[in-house]
């Protein structure tokens, strides 16, 4: 039998997980398989125990909406995904179902160049207070990061501010991005800045994130989420503006390929024309 990883959530069929594992798998030459599983809440813990049993099956990601269900039904969770209160990815070894978080490292990932350098000062400015923000704002604050979280729901960013012991984790209204800030930002140099839109605004049938671009220190990295489409409006606008930017394709990308090696034991083919042609693929 070849042995399988899948992911699962409600619903399923928009995933990209099988063409970027199923595009590693084939480059790679290795004897394996990767699946969608429509799994509904009131079946996830059915679904987890069914496939404890099973000794083909390596693991899963999980989506939306089983990421917090899924804790109290494993064995070990990882620190990492312990401290962002979230699993994405689940390995199964010896029977024992272990939980990890990939997207806090998959988004560190194309930033990890400008992370190994010294900075005198780093910010992070993040749009959201979902699963995607909670594991951005663990993953910047362990890179030494001062966090400014902003959301519609001011509450919710609290709640993840409250996770972090320090007076260096701020938090505002998203709406107050929206009016023209008058600040001299003067002397920029030394410090390391990311604005990030882990929100939908954007997404292909959402509004654009509404952002004065007063709010950005010269040269922050524009970082955004939402890969349908892969240009938003909002890295469109910090495009012309001179913002060096990231866009959500990269996160995915980088998520999974830490997902992947916990799978198949095995790097995911990394060179250049791999990306390339993974890429096109995704954007096909």
């Amino acid at each position: 039998m070849t042995r399988y990883a899948e992911v699962i959530g409600d619903p399923i069929a928009h995933s990209k997980s099988p063409t970027i594992h199923g595009f590693w798998l084939e480059r790679a030459g290795l004897d394996g398989d990767y699946r969608r599983a429509h799994v509904r809440p009131a079946d996830l813990a059915a679904y987890l125990a069914e496939r404890r049993g099973d000794p083909d099956w390596l693991g899963c990601n999980v989506t939306i909406p089983h990421k917090q269900a899924v804790l109290p039904l494993l064995d070990v969770v990882d620190p990492v995904a312990a401290g962002i209160g979230a699993v994405n990815t689940i390995v199964a070894c010896n029977g024992l179902l272990t939980g990890y978080n990939t997207d806090a490292p998959g988004f560190l990932e194309p930033l990890r160049p400008l992370l190994d350098e010294r900075h005198l000062l780093r910010t992070a400015r993040i749009f959201g207070a979902g699963g995607a923000a909670r594991a951005i704002a663990h993953g910047l604050w362990g890179e030494g990061f001062t966090l400014i979280l902003a959301a519609r729901n001011v509450d919710a960013a609290a709640e993840i501010a409250a996770g972090f012991d320090s007076g260096h984790v701020h938090v505002t209204s998203l709406a107050h991005f929206a009016e023209p800030l008058d600040f001299d930002w003067k002397d920029m140099e030394g410090r390391l800045d990311v604005v990030v839109n882990a929100t939908s605004c954007g997404m292909t049938g959402q509004p654009p994130l509404d952002l004065d671009f007063s709010h950005m220190p010269p040269g922050a990295i524009v970082y955004d989420a939402v890969y349908t489409p892969l240009e938003t409006p909002l890295l469109a606008q910090a495009r012309a503006l001179g913002h060096p930017i990231v866009d959500g394709l990269q996160m995915l990308i980088g998520q999974a390929r830490i997902a992947f090696r916990h799978f198949f034991d095995v790097d995911a083919p990394a060179d250049a024309e791999s990306e390339a042609a993974l890429r096109a693929l995704l954007l096909a």
